[in-house]
């Protein structure tokens, strides 16, 4: 079913004084057939305000677009099944993820040819090398790739990489008004303990080719300790890096709080993600799962989300 999503301006008046306006507000709506009644309880609902006496909504407009995650409005589904949403790049040879680092090359140890010379008649085998850089493709980041002290791959805890309740944020409109850096503010309307919140800016879009290299959208320092203050176990980003990286910029440099701050608080960062969009607000499961290798700090993933049918 479509989602629905209306704009408008507005005017809020309280009953102990003062009041509050907004322009070019947007907000997830549970259907299209919505009165401007109930639009206005759930602009309240959305906004969590008390002793609201009055609302005033200008320049409605419904229209068919994907929910961002307004409060007050719950995403439905049937629990009959399962829906797997794959949130990763393929990884080829030649692959650029991050320009500057190396592509991934891929050989043959033992060709189909020469193994049917090993074993019996009408069997045959592949077996080939891979040779890359952890941080290719969609990869995770363990307190190991920042600190020296921090866990490695094999330490990780299955259990805050499975199946974890996901907060996905769709700033796409954000980034198309012209805001790179994700402020603190942008992620305040949600319960995030216990998540893993992930970032939909759209930015995917660019993967492999060279636009994705600068501009990128990124997350703040001050955002990311917000989401440590909050309990957040787990941040993906669909980006070319969840810190400031672009040095065409003058920002990006060489400091990386984001970095710094989620890993050195034992906050798995997962980067490259792609096809965000196709997921909820709420109602996902997210896995992201690396192997256990010791002594190694990023490693590609193959990220997704579980979803009711």
């Amino acid at each position: 079913m479509p989602d629905y999503r209306a704009h408008f301006d507005f005017d809020l008046r309280f009953a102990n004084g003062g009041g509050l306006s907004g322009v070019g507000f947007r907000l997830d709506l549970p259907s299209a057939e919505v009165s401007e009644d109930e639009l206005g309880r759930l602009l309240i609902a959305h906004l969590g305000l008390a002793l609201v006496d009055e609302v005033e909504l200008r320049g409605v407009r419904i229209v068919e677009e994907p929910h961002r995650g307004s409060r007050g409005v719950e995403v439905t589904a049937s629990p009959s099944a399962t829906r797997i949403v794959d949130l990763s790049h393929p990884i080829r040879a030649g692959l650029v993820t991050y320009p500057g680092l190396p592509a991934p090359s891929i050989t043959p140890h033992l060709t189909r040819e020469d193994s049917r010379a090993r074993y019996a008649p009408g069997t045959e085998f592949a077996m080939d090398v891979i040779h890359m850089i952890g941080n290719t493709g969609t990869y995770l980041d363990s307190p190991f790739h920042r600190y020296a002290d921090g866990s490695d791959l094999a330490g990780l805890e299955l259990a805050s990489l499975v199946g974890l309740r996901a907060e996905v944020f769709h700033l796409e409109d954000a980034w198309d008004a012209g805001r790179r850096g994700i402020r603190p503010a942008t992620l305040a309307d949600r319960d995030v303990r216990g998540a893993a919140v992930l970032l939909h800016t759209g930015w995917d879009r660019w993967f492999g080719a060279p636009e994705y290299g600068t501009g990128a959208p990124f997350l703040t320092g001050e955002a990311a300790q917000w989401l440590i203050d909050a309990g957040a176990v787990l941040v993906g980003i669909d980006s070319l890096n969840i810190d400031d990286a672009d040095p065409s910029t003058g920002s990006g440099g060489g400091e990386r709080p984001a970095h710094s701050l989620l890993l050195g608080a034992g906050v798995h960062v997962v980067e490259h993600l792609t096809n965000l969009g196709s997921l909820p607000p709420h109602g996902a499961r997210f896995t992201a799962a690396p192997p256990a290798v010791e002594g190694f700090g990023t490693f590609p993933v193959r990220a997704f989300a579980e979803l009711p049918a």
